[in-house]
């Protein structure tokens, strides 16, 4: 199966948390910036586009920060993550971020995972 944009149902809560990054950069409050990302990339890793956009927005944000690791670690995750994702092979609940392994299971929390099951029909 071929995942490529985000089911409706997922769209306003992956839109607040790239909101929500947006307005803490503002404030420039950037740990609390890439938290919100780390959670739109919960909610967009299986699906290429978000996954991929979630990933741009790392980049972006290792690059405000002068983060050498997050740069280098979201190149190739912006190329392969696209793939990945496009043929539904992704660890499920990985964070996206260059400071875990991008094959790394994690637990996703519990209001995203009510989000996610709903979302998935």
């Amino acid at each position: 199966m071929f995942y490529l944009r985000l089911p409706a149902r997922l769209r306003p809560p992956f839109a607040a948390e790239l909101r929500a990054a947006r307005l803490a950069t503002l404030r420039q409050d950037l740990p609390t910036a890439f938290a919100h990302l780390e959670r739109a990339h919960i909610l967009g890793q299986r699906w290429a586009l978000p996954h991929t956009h979630t990933h741009l927005l790392m980049l972006r944000h290792g690059w405000r920060t002068r983060d050498r690791r997050e740069i280098l670690g979201q190149v190739p995750r912006i190329v392969f993550g696209f793939f990945l994702s496009f043929f539904g092979r992704v660890p499920t609940g990985n964070t996206g971020g260059a400071n875990v392994s991008p094959e790394q299971p994690m637990p996703i929390p519990q209001d995203l995972q009510q989000l996610l099951r709903t979302g998935s029909q």
